[in-house]
């Protein structure tokens, strides 16, 4: 006999025996319960095995496994879709959470649609989409790098802030139009106004960032002041949102100014205390030649420790999650590891979930009327004037040629996740009826898809002018 033949004749008996003995334990203790023998005269196994599955599927952990299923599966069919026809993942995912929202599966199969999202159930999606959301806002932090923003400091504090401060007043006049109508009776009129002016007014830096690397433009100087313009737009939209929340949660300007003063504390402490600090300790990991899960832990400790604080003084975990990122050591290695460790899960699992809940939020049948539908096409109007006007013009100002000044303008105009990360925070205070967060969602999404095929007519139309000047000079010659 050889070894393995031995092996296994001792795992046969083993089993055996152990076998043996422990049926012999069961059915010497079946005497204890008799209950059971007459719950299993009386139910068939196959029955039985039914009952359960059922019992299984009604529990809460089933329930939000098969949400993430479903959501998960059609953000991924939607996202190879509108990548075929040019545009983002990301719009694909934002319509795939509209579609499993009211305004589809709700309207057209709300049996199906109560059974996978019942109410009680979103609050788990809720959560995990902020904890997602908490990790992406970390990783756009990470994506900001200061020595881009030093060398265009100039020309990009012109093009961000006019492609802030255009669409903040041009939201703030439609918030006068639309306050009447369209506010929640309780809302003041100064936070519904900062809420539509800061909405109209933020620029998606990460899908900038993605359309200029797949343009292959990330070290032309067009790409470095476009990137460097959005980072600056990011870094002052969300600083002004801090502020704009402060305000709405205190209810008056004057009784927010303490949460402002603590919002500002708290940024020169990130800047001034905790990020020279996280830079020598970067230091210290980098000559080591290494950055071990001890450093890795170390950072998400800081990024938990500022999200929970500006949680707690009522300027929101995302701007908290933002600002660790973006006071994170600069070294390139750290950032990068950083990012791969965190950013996959993130947008392949939790921003799904984040889309399927705005979604789930979002009823575009709710615009049913001419009146609805000529605002929203309003909305669309002013922030498309508002943030491609305010960073065209400015762009064409400090010098930029026109066919740069127009694609920086396009590619500002880009608002996707952002745009949506501060509509859910607008709506979740009760400062955005649902009506007008479903009119702004198609506002989000009409700029970002508008963006691709813009950019293709700018470069169409000054190609075909290029072409006719370079005809005209050879006929002269």
């Amino acid at each position: 006999m050889t070894k393995n033949e031995k092996d296994f004749l001792i795992y046969i008996i083993m089993l055996l025996a152990f076998g043996i003995l422990i049926f012999i334990g069961l059915k010497s203790g079946i005497s204890l319960h008799p209950s059971n023998e007459t719950l299993r005269s009386n139910t068939s196994s196959f029955a039985t095995f039914i009952l359960t599955l059922k019992e299984n599927l009604g529990t809460s952990v089933m329930k939000l496994l098969i949400q993430i299923i479903v959501i998960l599966f059609a953000s991924r069919i939607f996202s190879f879709l509108f990548n075929k026809i040019g545009q983002p993942s990301v719009i694909g995912e934002i319509v795939a959470g509209i579609i499993l929202g009211p305004s589809f599966l709700g309207h057209f199969f709300p049996n199906a649609f109560h059974t996978i999202f019942t109410k009680d159930s979103l609050v788990n999606i809720q959560l995990l989409s902020q904890i997602g959301l908490i990790l992406y806002m970390f990783v756009i932090g990470l994506e900001v790098d200061f020595k881009i923003l030093k060398k265009k400091i100039n020309e990009t504090l012109v093009i961000s802030h006019a492609g802030i401060f255009a669409p903040f007043l041009l939201g703030i006049l439609a918030a006068i139009f639309a306050y009447k109508e369209y506010a929640p009776a309780h809302t003041a009129f100064i936070p519904f106004a900062l809420f539509i002016g800061i909405s109209m007014s933020i620029t998606a830096f990460p899908v900038l960032a993605r359309i200029i690397q797949e343009r292959k433009l990330d070290y032309t100087p067009l790409g470095v002041l476009a990137i460097a313009s959005a980072a600056n737009d990011d870094v002052t939209a969300w600083c002004l949102l801090a502020i704009v929340i402060a305000i709405a949660q205190a209810g008056t300007i004057t009784s927010s100014l303490f949460a402002v003063a603590c919002t500002i504390l708290y940024i020169l402490f990130m800047f001034f205390i905790a990020r020279p600090l996280l830079k020598k300790i970067g230091t210290y990991y980098s000559k080591k030649g290494i950055i071990d899960k001890y450093f890795i832990s170390l950072a998400s400790l800081g990024l938990l420790l500022s999200a929970t604080f500006t949680q707690m003084i009522g300027i929101h975990a995302l701007f908290g999650a933002f600002i660790a990122g973006v006071i994170m050591p600069s070294d390139h290695q750290f950032r990068h590891i950083m990012k791969d460790k965190v950013e996959d899960v993130t947008l392949a699992f939790f921003l799904p979930l984040f889309f399927a809940y705005t979604g789930l939020n979002t009823n575009i049948l709710l615009i049913n009327n001419w009146s609805m539908v000529l605002t929203c096409i309003l909305f669309i109007i002013l922030a498309i004037i508002g943030k491609f006007g305010g960073c065209a013009t400015s762009a064409r100002l400090v010098g930029e040629t026109w066919h740069d000044s127009l694609t920086i303008g396009i590619l500002m105009n880009t608002r996707g996740l952002m745009e949506l990360v501060a509509l859910n925070i607008g709506y979740e205070m009760g400062i955005l009826s649902q009506p007008l967060f479903a009119i702004l969602v198609i506002m989000a999404l009409f700029t970002t898809f508008m963006t691709t095929p813009s950019l293709h007519l700018i470069t169409k139309l000054f190609t075909k002018e290029e072409n006719k000047e370079k005809t005209h000079n050879l006929k002269e010659s």
